[in-house]
């Protein structure tokens, strides 16, 4: 406890000096300050065991900032944005080594007994899942290992699966296989659902108060999330395939489709949000069948999608529409189900095979580490996977998996 109340004062600045001491100790504070700068996260390590003053010294956020931003899923992005301000920089880059080594232990939070295809969302200290055509709400216990018995809420309306959902505005935007889109307030009973598509809602996302849905019946539609307007279709846009994943752009001005590749000869396209009309396509020469199964906005000129080609894409905009930047691809030519990133240098993907979780530093080609959840003859794909700095959260058909990388 004396330990952790020293490292959480010295992350908040370098502590007040000795009286007396080492010559070092009488260096102007900014001088050692860039004196340590340049050490690295061993010599910080080491110098820090020289005595009580140097540990909180070099405690502080400002020495393990620039580690920290080259470090995987430490909380910053690569603008340089802090995501997690309140956790000692420090140890969050420890955390970051046992995500660099996979070092990690696994655990299951639920089981259910029928084979199910579920979503995920985290939001705070709060996990929601779907399992069949419910949308259930658990709370995290303290450790983030593991949950709380009963869950917080039961969000319900659709008569079938739901296929997927987003959490915004303190709303639950869900997509279901009845061909409705569901809206749930999360902090009351108001539910209201009404018929979308013909087929049913493969995907949906909701910003700015404006919601997108894509379905297997081959149309996007922009509704709007107003509680006057609920319903009112703004926009039909025929893509000429089925829609399996949507985004919306972070400038609330277009959204991106991933579709199946089968009826038109690119499975990404933008779209302007205000009129509904085609901005543009990415990629050329996709494969019959190369269908985008995962799609996501990184910043507002890069995205990154995979799907049945086994290949994670990472766009820039700025640069180039025909040609990716940056790909990966799945070393057992698998297809991939889903992806999410820290929006720096760690990258997860989940595969069709087995329940495996990738992860991949974007900086390498190769693959970091892969972790099999499942085995002969229980092989799942795995549906959605959702990470924090200490913990991955990947949904597979009969379980959910939890790999700890806090305490491994």
């Amino acid at each position: 406890m004396a330990a952790a109340a020293e490292e959480e004062a010295a992350a908040r600045g370098p502590p007040a000096r000795p009286a007396s001491g080492p010559a070092l100790w009488r260096l102007p504070e900014e001088l050692l300050l860039l004196v340590c700068s340049y050490l690295d996260m061993r010599a910080l390590g080491r110098l820090a065991q020289v005595c009580r003053w140097l540990r909180r010294f070099t405690s502080c956020d400002l020495l393990w900032r620039r580690i920290a931003r080259a470090s995987l899923n430490s909380g910053f992005t690569r603008l340089g944005t802090d995501l997690m301000a309140s956790v000692p920089v420090k140890e969050r880059v420890k955390v970051s080594q046992n995500w660099r080594l996979g070092r990690c232990r696994e655990g299951i939070l639920l089981k259910w007994r029928c084979s199910q295809m579920p979503w995920m969302q985290l939001e705070g200290d709060s996990l929601y899942i779907s399992q069949a055509n419910f949308i259930l709400a658990y709370q995290f216990r303290p450790d983030g290992a593991s949950l709380s018995r009963r869950p917080l809420g039961v969000f319900a309306g659709h008569d079938e699966d739901v296929c997927h959902f987003v959490l915004a505005n303190s709303h639950i935007i869900s997509a279901g296989g009845d061909g409705k889109i569901g809206v749930h307030k999360i902090h009351s009973t108001f539910t209201v659902k009404y018929s979308a598509h013909e087929q049913e809602v493969n995907c949906v996302d909701c910003k700015g108060g404006i919601i997108v849905s894509g379905s297997r019946d081959r149309t996007a539609k922009v509704w709007p999330l107003a509680s006057g307007r609920l319903g009112q279709c703004l926009h039909t846009i025929q893509t000429e395939d089925r829609v399996w994943s949507i985004a919306i752009s972070p400038l609330l001005s277009s959204f991106v489709t991933g579709t199946a590749c089968c009826g038109h000869f690119s499975p990404l396209r933008i779209w302007d949000l205000n009129s509904g009309q085609l901005m543009t396509h990415l990629g050329s020469d996709f494969p019959p069948g190369a269908g985008v199964l995962d799609v996501m906005y990184e910043t507002p000129s890069t995205l990154l999608s995979c799907g049945y080609d086994t290949y994670v894409r990472y766009w820039d905009l700025r640069t180039s529409v025909r040609k990716c930047v940056m790909e990966w691809e799945e070393p057992h030519d698998s297809t991939l189900y889903c992806l999410q990133t820290d929006g720096n240098h760690l990258l997860a993907t989940g595969s069709s095979y087995y329940g495996v979780v990738r992860l991949w530093d974007r900086r390498q080609r190769a693959c970091l580490h892969a972790f099999p959840l499942t085995s002969t003859p229980l092989s799942s794909p795995v549906y959605c996977l959702r990470f924090t700095t200490k913990h991955l959260y990947a949904a597979l058909s009969y379980n959910l998996h939890v790999l700890d990388f806090q305490n491994p």
